[in-house]
């Protein structure tokens, strides 16, 4: 009888750690929304600053909490770690996570950059992609820069086994070519733009096309869970949207001052993001069906993999869908 009666309290005591551990409140709302804020994110930025989801969210007596993603691919391990509720990614990056099996959905664009191009110091003797065969090449694997950097090489017939890929976060990488340690970067802003203002940088190659869009995703068990608070986190959202085009000087202080970096360097980085699109659709697709193409056939993903049926698991316009259209 001893035995079974520890065994029940331990169960109920197992049941209330439990509970006490649940992320959902007795009248089914979360207790706690997690958001992450990224450089690379200019919108992010503004809602941390201001405020503005702690005030959407402060009559429910929802917590926010904010974690800072230095890259997609950290933004997509708290996603897939349950760490975060919204990660903000590139569009490509995204479709890499979900293929590896990331439970998530792309539900909002939060701006349509050109945050990256391939980077050398301006005295190296590099000036085509093709110039970059026997070279070491700073990327952060599992991001847009990396993505960037396979497609360009696939774009102009360089197999990426000849030249050397060396795995660094942006900032690191950044570092790594001004110090010569790498001989280009596959580079992202703002440390792009900084090292193009202070250290005349040479973006030897760009194509907006290969910068997939700045992905808003969603773990999915929070979708499913918490639909409307899914789209009110999209309403402010687009409220921080609205006043970085209304108030782009004002965005370019904003961003100077979180990040850390020069003003003009700030500017340059906004200048390169367009804000005017932000329910995803059929050319959100489209990017990352070229995208997956190229990693699939560099053996980045799975060659079994469904990309057309992928990203349509992975975009979810619906939510962005109806929160703008009803605005």
């Amino acid at each position: 009888m001893k035995r079974l009666t520890y065994l029940v309290i331990g169960i109920i005591g197992f049941m209330l750690i439990l509970a006490g551990c649940s992320s959902e409140s007795s009248d089914g709302k979360p207790e706690k929304i997690r958001l992450d804020y990224a450089y690379y994110s200019p919108t992010s930025l503004v809602l941390k600053k201001f405020g503005w989801v702690e005030e959407e969210f402060s009559e429910d007596g929802i917590e926010i909490e904010w974690v800072l993603s230095q890259g997609s691919n950290k933004a997509l391990e708290f996603l897939n770690s349950d760490s975060v509720d919204f990660g903000s990614s590139a569009g490509a990056a995204a479709f890499m996570s979900k293929a590896n099996g990331a439970p998530i959905k792309n539900v909002y664009i939060y701006s349509k950059p050109e945050w990256t191009a391939l980077v050398a110091n301006p005295d190296s003797g590099i000036e085509t992609v093709k110039d970059l065969e026997g070279k070491k090449i700073a990327a952060t694997i599992g991001t847009d820069p990396y993505i960037f950097l396979l497609r360009s090489l696939h774009a102009e017939g360089v197999s990426p086994d000849d030249v050397e890929i060396v795995n660094l976060q942006h900032g690191d990488g950044a570092t790594a070519l001004t110090s010569e340690s790498v001989d280009a970067w596959a580079g992202l802003d703002p440390h792009m733009a900084r090292l193009e203002l202070e250290s005349d940088a040479n973006l030897f190659y760009r194509n907006i096309d290969f910068n997939t869009y700045g992905f808003l995703n969603v773990r999915e068990e929070f979708a499913e869970n918490y639909p409307d608070y899914v789209n009110r986190v999209i309403e402010v959202y687009e409220k921080a949207r609205q006043w970085i085009i209304e108030h782009p000087e004002e965005a370019a202080e904003l961003l100077s001052e979180e990040a850390s970096i020069e003003l003009d360097v700030a500017k340059k980085q906004l200048e390169r993001n367009d804000f005017s699109e932000p329910v995803p659709s059929n050319v959100h697709h489209d990017a990352i069906v070229e995208a997956g193409k190229v990693l699939q056939e560099g053996d980045v993903i799975d060659r079994e993999v469904d990309i057309e049926e992928l990203t349509s698991e992975l975009i979810e316009a619906s939510f962005a869908e109806e929160t703008i259209e009803n605005e």
